[in-house]
């Protein structure tokens, strides 16, 4: 029923609105979205993910009859494009279906976020205990919501949902191309994208963070915009829901959408001697629509979560400049940051530094050899204003509103900065593709195909392209995905790993939270328990918003300590551990879970206690 739904969404939209077959999955994504983000705000998540369901099975059952009766015609084309898109993701969604969750801020937030949600066909309010950092929107997890709803909760059920919003991104952005019989073209932009695959290593897609989604989702505005420049009204009409979604993924994601909107002005202006006032107007109307799920959301927090303080909230020590922080403090973070954006060893430094050689002499050796104006170098200047705006605003994130901890590491720089490296060479792959497409001699359809070439050896330079951008783009895939299938066979090693294997992963009916107390054991290996990544994912595991852990036990305090604890969870016990506990309680103190009880006299002394396993 979910993908009859979707599929007929799809089909609907087609027929509709005339997209080009590469826009339809990610606009019907977005749209279901903001659909069902719109219901979870108005308090009805559950019933809102029903009707959604129900209207696409509909859609579906109608365009069934239809094709029976041959009424309508599904115009499918099996392009070699199609195909091998289809072939290359299906092995990372084969993947993804078999990942588990790693990453830190899964558990401290995106997966956490969506248990909940789930357990309780309900957003999180104000007196969610589990839900640390309240004021991240909640469009992602929205979309992942439905798709759980009806296909399950587990954690690869929850990877394969977002990976529908990355895919979904990435086939609309080949809508870009218009020779769509130049398959160089197709091959070029598949290397370009694949690419972008390099400067998201830190996370991968394995995983439920958004910082990939909002550059990509960037990137499809640009390609709706430009291939519908002509046809601005329609342009306009497609991003409204593609923009409210990405101004709701993360907090930044205004920034992201404010790019893609900057855009659109410009081709509105550049295109001013067309239906100036009626595209205009359709350019405010789709900024105003697509504004809604972010105003909806402020409006949210104001009422919802009056006095609850959130991370990263701006100024929230009125009565000082710099969020609490002194100059010293101010002078260190900006030394380092100036030290990580121009680190030659970084990854996003690279990343800048390659695509703007590479551009420039792009542009360069079109206009010297090939004797044409690319607009490349436009771009270039453009989306290096872009970085420059964008690092000048995490600054000052660090300054004024992150916490003095976390800004004196400059906690989180290197997905920030990886998001803006993704936007500027995906920016640039994008415009690229366009310039080398106005490059060939002829157009399709004014000679024939078999003519479509200047020379026979622009067509042998034609096919050594394509045979070294479809090396390219294979290589590159490759190594993500080898990447990733070596992190999904290192989980048995990982730290979810263990607490899983000692807890389970447990759901209750009606979102019932399970109010124990927990202590959770293990050593503090790469600061995974003064980080509080072993408390995180105890919460998840447990759905316990009440854990605290500890790496190691002090002999005279123990009674003291788990008097006030129901159970003792030992995820990686040591010498000394086994020691204590069996010195003074008579267990062993293996990995397990124990409940620690009193007798009935409520005597607090150690020799009244007993752990059973």
């Amino acid at each position: 029923m979910l993908i009859g739904s979707m599929t007929g969404y799809m089909l609907f939209s087609k027929e509709l609105l005339q997209l080009q077959s590469e826009f339809v999955p990610v606009f019907v994504c977005s749209s279901l979205a903001c659909g069902v983000y719109f219901a979870g705000l108005a308090g009805y998540l559950y019933p809102g993910a029903v009707i959604l369901l129900t209207g696409g099975v509909l859609l579906a059952g109608i365009y069934g009859v239809r094709i029976l009766f041959k009424k309508y015609k599904i115009h499918a084309e099996i392009t070699l494009f199609n195909t091998l898109f289809v072939i290359g993701s299906l092995f990372f969604f084969y993947l993804l279906y078999k990942s588990r969750l790693i990453h830190y801020d899964n558990f401290s937030h995106w997966a956490v976020v969506l248990k909940q949600m789930l357990s309780t066909n309900a957003f999180p309010d104000a007196s969610s205990a589990l839900i640390d950092f309240k004021n991240y929107p909640l469009g992602t997890s929205s979309f992942i919501y439905f798709i759980c709803r009806f296909a399950g909760h587990s954690e690869a059920v929850m990877l394969v949902a977002q990976g529908l919003l990355i895919f979904s991104c990435f086939y609309a952005l080949f809508g870009v191309i218009t020779e769509k019989k130049r398959f160089l073209l197709y091959a070029f932009l598949a290397a370009g994208c694949s690419t972008l695959s390099v400067f998201n290593i830190t996370i991968r897609i394995s995983n439920l963070l958004v910082d990939f989604l909002l550059p990509i989702f960037t990137l499809v505005l640009f390609a709706v915009i430009d291939r519908y420049e002509k046809q601005l009204v329609k342009a306009c009409f497609v991003i409204a829901p593609v923009a409210g979604l990405l101004m709701i993924i993360k907090s930044t994601g205004t920034i992201f959408a404010g790019i893609g909107f900057c855009y659109l002005i410009f081709i509105w202006l550049r295109n001013r001697d067309r239906n100036l006032v009626k595209n205009g107007f359709a350019v405010l109307l789709s900024i105003g629509v697509a504004l809604i799920p972010w105003l909806l959301w402020s409006w949210h927090m104001a009422a919802a979560f009056k006095g609850v303080e959130n991370k990263f909230d701006v100024a929230r020590q009125v009565d000082t400049v710099f969020g609490g922080k002194t100059q010293e403090e101010v002078r260190q973070i900006v030394s380092l940051f100036i030290q990580s954006v121009f680190d030659l060893k970084s990854r996003p430094f690279m990343g800048i530094l390659a695509f703007n050689l590479m551009a420039a002499g792009g542009s360069i050796f079109a206009w010297v050899v090939l004797k044409k104006n690319w607009r490349l170098w436009k771009a270039l200047i453009a989306l290096n204003v872009v970085v420059i705006l964008y690092y000048a605003g995490i600054l000052g994130l660090y300054i004024f509103s992150m916490p003095s901890d976390e800004a004196l590491r400059l906690a989180g720089f290197e997905r920030y900065a990886s998001s803006i490296v993704v936007l500027f060479a995906g920016g640039l792959v994008l415009c690229a593709t366009g310039d080398l497409e106005r490059t060939f001699y002829y157009r399709i359809g004014q000679v024939p195909d078999l003519m479509a070439f200047k020379s026979v050896d622009s067509k042998d330079r034609y096919q050594k392209g394509v045979i070294v951008c479809i090396a390219l783009a294979v290589i590159l895939l490759m190594s993500e995905f080898n990447g990733m299938e070596t992190i999904r066979e290192s989980y048995t090693s990982t730290l979810p790993y263990k607490v899983r294997q000692v807890t389970g992963d447990r759901w209750y009916l009606d979102g019932k939270m399970d109010e124990s107390r927990y202590l959770f054991y293990a050593t503090d290996a790469d600061g995974q328990v003064t980080d509080y990544y072993l408390q995180y994912i105890g919460k998840y595991m447990l759905f316990a918003p009440h854990v605290d852990g500890i790496c190691a036990f002090y002999e005279d305090n123990m009674d003291n300590l788990l008097s006030g604890y129901d159970y003792l969870v030992v995820v990686e016990s040591d010498v000394e551990a086994r020691y204590l506990l069996r010195k003074h309680y008579g267990v062993a103190g293996e990995v397990g879970v124990y409940r620690v009880e009193r007798d009935g006299g409520g005597g607090l002394d150690w020799n009244v206690w007993i752990l059973i396993f």
